[in-house]
């Protein structure tokens, strides 16, 4: 097909007022736009606007896909509400993610061309499986980064001795799967990955129970702070609020930490997970070939018994067949007389099943196509096979 792109960009924090829609449907007459969303794509030319520009003064994510194997999201958070030195830290080596200041946010640029394995996909419906990751960041979940890191890991890009930058992933959640799916990360390091972690991440948060004596031990400022924010219109006080009953829960568990893995003993694991899929998928396999050959074997004992139930009628039948003068009669006739010859060779009535043979091909030398057809199921030239 020709050249496809699709741009699609969603607005969380400030939905689009109508300056906003019209600034934007300046740069593009077909998009569509909402207030909190703008999608577009091309079979022709390209979108004139800059996703950069159309992320730092509007979105909060965008996604990009085109069929020359490119992909791009990124993301935007408040910076206040972000440990950039942390994230930083993760994403060390890793080639195809960029951090970026714009304002009073942080912009995280997820981006790679010629990925391997790519299938066609027309780019709708991802960025709504991938939006709740922004949210899981605000909330303390960085395992998002780590599956960035886990891309530059698969192509290479990370040193053998090098460590995982937290220790494993632990349970995905969907989002965290679709953004695996997204950019093609190796599914089996992955799943070595989530094999391990220190404190795995709930996706649900702290429940009231465990939470409430955190925010009573708050300070007075603390919650004065919140409540004058809350007020103001901040919509993020109820993701801080969350992220720090979270810090201070991990705080006070005493749980011994895991050793993080190097890249080589990932890779090593997710060797030991492929070979064993491939094993298992080669056992399941045979079993079903076995169980196949079985359904075949019971079928052909069954036509079997059928055919000595109706006795010398099937000779008759036969030779209806054969005056059919066509390919499905030649079929069918040759397939009944195999079958003949089986139930001959096991009753110990060879002879006369021979002699048979001869009158038919003798009566019947004529039509050659028949012949040949019997030339072809060994009929002529050997013992009947039990494979039909």
């Amino acid at each position: 097909m020709s050249e496809y792109q699709y741009y699609e960009f969603q607005a969380i924090d400030h939905p689009l007022d109508n300056t906003d829609r019209e600034a934007l449907r300046a740069l593009s007459t077909r998009a569509q736009i909402t207030a909190t969303s703008f999608t577009n794509s091309y079979k022709w030319g390209d979108f004139q606007g800059n996703p950069d520009t159309l992320m730092e003064h509007w979105f909060d994510l965008h996604l990009y896909l085109a069929n020359w194997a490119s992909r791009r999201l990124m993301m935007r958070w408040p910076t206040r509400l972000i440990d950039r030195d942390r994230i930083g830290a993760m994403l060390d080596g890793v080639e195809c993610v960029t951090l970026r200041t714009a304002g009073d946010n942080l912009i995280v640029d997820f981006e790679i061309d010629e990925l391997e394995g790519e299938d066609w996909d027309d780019g709708a419906g991802w960025l709504a499986n991938l939006a709740p990751l922004r949210a899981a960041v605000l909330d303390g979940d960085l395992r998002l980064f780590y599956l960035a890191w886990l891309i530059a890991v698969d192509v290479e890009d990370i040193a053998p001795d090098e460590l995982e930058p937290m220790t494993g992933l632990g349970p995905l959640t969907p989002a965290l799967e679709a953004f695996a799916r997204f950019f093609f990360i190796d599914s089996d390091l992955v799943a070595a990955a989530a094999e391990h972690a220190s404190s795995p991440f709930n996706a649900q948060p702290p429940s009231t129970n465990l939470a409430n004596p955190i925010i009573a031990a708050m300070t007075d400022d603390e919650k004065t702070d919140l409540l004058v924010r809350l007020y103001a219109g901040d919509v993020h006080i109820v993701d801080e609020l969350r992220a720090c009953v979270r810090q201070r829960l991990t705080t006070e568990n005493n749980a011994p930490p895991i050793a993080p893995r190097t890249v080589g003993e990932l890779r090593a694991r997710a060797d030991a997970i492929r070979q064993n899929r491939d094993r298992i998928q080669a056992e399941q396999t045979v079993a079903e070939q076995k169980q196949r050959d079985e359904e075949a074997r019971q079928a052909f004992r069954a036509r079997l018994d059928t055919l000595r139930e109706k006795g010398v009628s099937v000779w008759t039948e036969i030779e209806t067949e054969i005056e059919r003068r066509n390919r499905p009669g030649y079929d069918k006739a040759a397939s009944l007389l195999h079958d003949l010859r089986v139930i001959a060779e096991e009753s110990g009535s060879t002879e006369h099943f021979v002699h048979r043979l001869q009158d038919i091909c003798g009566r019947h030398a004529a039509k050659k196509r028949f012949i040949e057809r019997l030339a072809q199921t060994k009929l002529l030239d050997g013992p009947p096979t039990l494979d039909r």
